[in-house]
């Protein structure tokens, strides 16, 4: 490595190749984060939670995510960077709060949002989407998603009880539960005492009946409907602009609802509790009370959103009736009865597994009496409840479907096959489901694997996370994208693929997924309930990279369940860069020989510095010292607010690379952006022009309109991005922005991520001293809750 110490910032001048930082580093990257996910998940996040900036940096609009909004705009169910960047990070000066203000006021609009004094329209504000003649991919993926929930939810229906794991209860979880079970067979909730059975295993779902077309998308609501609803807010002193989120998310009666119970405001992204309180307040008068049942009830439903948000799809019964208690709701037990008795929420028991203990569902009858076995009582939402049972089902069946023996094309496939490609096409060949390990380069053996059995007659497809990971990939196939390669949300949404069967199915005997750690539950479930019967299923990906923007973490999970083979890649990066990342991978920031200059130091004093030292590298040092242009570099930085977040660095980066009076929503033709079509996702790109029809913009060579209206929720600038925006992507040079403020926030897989999308160039602006090395040895990601490795343990049987 080499420390810049020319107080031009050029590369060139580059000397000392200790990576000593200045001292008094200090400034602001990561603004403090006390608003609505930030609070909400903090304080469920006791015992294992995630109290991280994924959900944090939510209210805020400053949380590290993919396609996250700014200040005010409402949380979109996508989520900050890893759990350890903390929302506990003051930045220099004043922290900006969403939920400042009292009533329903608080959010802060960006550019040209709503006003100030509440929580800012989100996407879909205008009640319209994007392609009003066709649904659009990501109006595709989202109705798919819609119809997949409504199938799991018939599926669960049929089923003939609760789905059990675990042992005995007693006290307030046995209430809970029996709570639960009352309601699902039409009786008053009770309060029994009663001594439970040990689960019996479950066997494997049947296939599932698909469905063979593509699902219509739902209309946005009718104007009278949002008119009705604009009304009651202006009444309640909320902003008339959260009207067509209020309607679409309260469907038919969304203004009979808000009267009879303001709390129900709470469904809307991004308003926070103090807001609906005040909103309550304004509907109901001397009525409005803390003890209010409709108000314990949605504060159960909204904390679970809150974590859902932050990446469980599950939080412990204790650390949730803990988080009520500090939301002023007297009775907090009482409170989650009444979501449980009216179908908010749902409750789960799974057994504690001990090391070395047999799991419980191969346990006897007489091991169970005489051994009572621990569980944890978990709530959660109905949505990822039921997508991580249908997941483990689904994976289930795959795993018992294919022959233990390789027959026909896939010998074949194995035979074409030599070293780490051959041992992963062995496995794929006799199993259902195989996990690959590996970094970027690691990518050669699944791209070796999808040829091979192409040629040998096997209806093959192979996805990534992003449009440029496809690109990757294929060049490895030495291809373009499309055919046989392309992007998870394509694939989901029929825009590109296979296609599918009359049953539904995907017509594929093997679908290898390429960036698996960004699957959530749901796209994870999806993928897996389209496979038919005999179809092999490759997950490959990095398990150090950050974990996925939506709830869950399913390959970490699969990978901690010995159920299904494992294949590790011995295929390492190369160059200094591969170098480097591999330590951190492992907890070690070693000094690494860069003779080329691919990896710069550069130590700043305060933000000011930084954000002056990364324009200058970005526009001028590290074009003329590597011949990278500037539109191949990217920024990362851990936040999007503060003194060197993403919001302030591409202001002085457009104002320096492509100046402009910003006509059309603060964007001029020219503009590098970043696209979120759907939560979770972020596409790069650029303006191409503006009209009547929207903004016009190029993001993965392919043409995207944004309505006029959506442009603020759904585009940003994009020279500077945060680690989850970059995921999945990877450029010729990347400049690492990490201000002083940044220290606490940061954390190995962030640092991992970072490092790692750079290709021939990084440049590290320095000024958190001693904290780099430390994240790296100590900060490793904090735990989600989730279900599914109890699910699959009591599915699947190890792997032999």
């Amino acid at each position: 490595m080499t420390t810049e110490q020319t107080p031009t910032g050029d590369t060139e001048g580059a000397a000392s190749p200790a990576p000593a930082p200045a001292e008094g580093a200090s400034g602001g990257a990561t603004e403090a984060a006390r608003g609505a996910a930030g609070e909400g998940v903090a304080e469920v996040a006791a015992g294992g939670a995630e109290p991280g900036a994924h959900a944090t940096e939510a209210a805020d609009g400053d949380r590290d995510d993919a396609g996250a909004p700014d200040a005010g705009e409402p949380t979109r169910g996508g989520r900050a960077d890893d759990a350890d960047a903390s929302a506990r990070t003051p930045s220099a000066g004043a922290t900006e709060d969403a939920g400042a203000g009292s009533g329903t006021g608080g959010a802060e609009g960006d550019a040209g949002g709503v006003e100030s004094g509440g929580p800012a329209a989100g996407p879909g504000g205008s009640g319209s989407a994007e392609g009003a003649k066709a649904p659009s991919e990501a109006e595709a993926e989202l109705a798919a998603q819609r119809v997949e929930r409504e199938r799991i939810a018939r599926r669960r229906a049929e089923r003939q009880g609760p789905v059990e794991s675990g042992g005995k209860l007693s006290g307030k979880a046995a209430d809970l539960l029996a709570a639960v079970r009352a309601v699902e067979s039409g009786e008053k909730a009770s309060t029994p005492s009663f001594v439970e059975a040990a689960p019996a295993p479950r066997r494997p779902a049947p296939e599932p009946v698909r469905r063979p077309e593509p699902v219509p998308v739902a209309a946005a609501p009718d104007a009278e409907t949002v008119g009705a609803v604009r009304a009651v807010l202006a009444e309640g002193g909320a902003p008339e602009a959260l009207a067509p989120q209020a309607a679409a998310a309260l469907g038919e009666g969304a203004e009979d609802t808000l009267r009879a119970d303001p709390w129900q405001l709470l469904r809307v992204a991004g308003v926070r509790p103090e807001q609906a309180d005040g909103f309550a307040r304004a509907l109901l008068g001397a009525e409005c009370r803390p003890d209010d049942e409709r108000r314990g009830r949605a504060l159960t439903v909204w904390l679970l959103e809150q974590a859902a948000v932050a990446g469980h799809t599950a939080l412990d019964l204790p650390a949730l009736t803990e988080a009520l208690g500090k939301r002023a709701v007297p009775d907090p037990d009482e409170a989650v009865q009444s979501a449980l008795a009216e179908g908010d929420a749902l409750v789960f028991q799974d057994a504690l597994e001990e090391p070395g203990a047999p799991p419980a569902a191969a346990r006897t009858d007489e091991e169970e009496e005489e051994e009572e076995v621990p569980v944890r009582v978990l709530a959660g939402l109905e949505r990822y409840a039921l997508a991580e049972e249908s997941l483990a089902d689904a994976l289930a069946r795959l795993v018992n479907s294919v022959p233990k023996e390789a027959e026909g094309p896939w010998e074949a496939a194995v035979a074409a096959l030599t070293g780490g490609a051959a041992d992963l096409a062995r496995q794929v060949a006799g199993h259902g489901l195989v996990l690959h390990t590996g970094g970027e380069a690691a990518r050669a053996e699944p791209a070796a694997l999808l040829g091979a059995a192409r040629a040998a007659g096997l209806r093959v497809c192979a996805v990534c996370h992003t449009p440029d990971g496809a690109r990757r990939f294929a060049a490895h196939l030495g291809e373009q994208p499309g055919g046989a390669v392309g992007t998870v949300a394509g694939l989901l949404s029929g825009a590109s693929g296979p296609g599918r069967d009359a049953e539904g199915a995907l017509d594929l005997d093997l679908l290898i997924v390429l960036d698996a750690p960004q699957l959530d539950v749901e796209a994870a479930a999806m993928l897996a309930e389209s496979l038919p019967d005999g179809a092999r299923l490759v997950l490959s990906g990095d398990p150090a990279v950050l974990w996925s923007a939506g709830p869950g973490r399913v390959f970490a999970d699969l990978l901690a369940v010995p159920a299904c083979p494992q294949v590790a890649s011995r295929v390492p990066d190369p160059g200094p860069l591969g170098e480097l990342v591999s330590g951190i991978g492992v907890g070690e920031l070693a000094q690494v020989e860069a003779p080329g200059k691919e990896i710069v130091i550069v130590p700043v004093r305060d933000a000011g510095e930084a954000v002056h030292r990364t324009v200058q590298l970005v526009a001028d040092s590290v074009p003329r010292a590597f011949g990278i242009p500037p539109e191949e570099i990217v920024v990362i930085t851990p936040g999007h607010g503060g003194a060197a977040g993403t919001r302030a660095l591409n202001t002085v980066l457009k104002e320096r690379l492509n100046p402009g009076p910003g006509r059309f929503g603060g964007f001029d033709p020219g503009d590098r952006i970043v696209h979120s079509p759907a939560p979770g996702r972020t596409v790069p790109g650029r303006v191409v022009r503006a009209d009547a029809e929207g903004l016009h913009l190029e993001c993965a060579g392919a043409p995207v309109v944004v309505p006029r209206e959506l442009v603020e929720s759904r585009v940003r600038h994009g020279w500077a991005l945060t680690a989850h925006q970059a995921v999945g992507g990877r450029w010729p040079a990347a400049v690492v922005v990490l201000p002083g403020d940044a220290a606490d926030v940061l954390t190995r897989p962030w640092v991992y991520t970072a490092f790692g999308r750079a290709d021939r160039h990084l440049s590290v602006v320095h000024g958190v001293e001693q904290a780099l090395p430390r994240a790296v040895a100590e900060s490793v990601a904090k735990p989600r809750t989730t279900r599914l490795r109890t699910l699959l343990r009591v599915q699947l049987p190890p792997a032999g």
